[in-house]
Formats: C-alpha cells, structure tokens, sequence
C-alpha cells in the first residue's frame, strides 16, 4: 500500500505542475483557453488571476513533493496536510466555479489520500 500512496501522491503533484503550467503561462494560449472556455479577449481579462491560481497550484505540488522526500513522521504530516487541501480546494471549486473539478481535483487528491492514511 504504501507503494501504491507514494505513487499517487507524486501523480497528484505532477496534476498541480500542469495546471500551474497551465494558468501562469499558457492561460491566453490554446491549452488555457480550452480549459477556461475563454474567448481570447476573456483569458487576456483574466489571465492576471489565472497566473495566481497557478501559483497557488504550485505550492500545492511544492508541498506534496516535500512530503515525498521529507522522513516520517514529519513527510507523512506534510503529505496529509498538503493532500486535505487539495481536496478542499477541489470540493470548494467544483461547488462554486464548475463541476469538472471535483472529478480532476477534489477526486484525485481524496484517492491519495486515502492510500496514504493507512500508510501512516
């Protein structure tokens, strides 16, 4: 199991590097706007608020990394705490920006979390 956590775990951070990727630097692009389901003149309107969630998605994997790497009981802290904030950001997102997350947030981030409780 605890093969199966760690796993898990390091998928989710790479989710919250592409998204960073994804709303700091290529949100006016066509991989942002298909996200957004912005029109150009939208994503340029947004694209400064975009970039900040991206940020905050990258602190998100900073942290899950750290948690990986980190010795227990200190990394097994990190990465429960790490991985309930993503969950509550996903369930906070998909209830009020669009339900999508829930299934590419929220979801992912329970799942791991899941695995990596009885690790601990």
């Amino acid at each position: 199991m605890e093969t199966t956590a760690t796993v898990l775990v390091g998928l989710v951070a790479v989710l919250h590097l592409y998204v960073l990727v994804l709303e700091m630097f290529l949100w006016e692009r066509a991989p942002g706007r298909k996200l957004s389901g912005f029109d150009a003149d939208l994503a340029r309107a947004t694209a400064p608020l975009a970039a900040n969630q991206g940020l905050y998605n990258g602190f998100l994997a900073a942290g899950l990394v750290w948690g990986l790497f980190a010795g227990d009981p200190t990394g097994f802290q990190v990465r429960v705490f790490f991985l309930v904030c993503v969950v509550v950001a996903g369930l906070y997102g998909g209830f009020t920006a669009n339900r999508r997350i829930l299934i590419a947030q929220a979801l992912p981030g329970a799942l791991a979390l899941a695995a990596v409780l009885p690790a601990g």
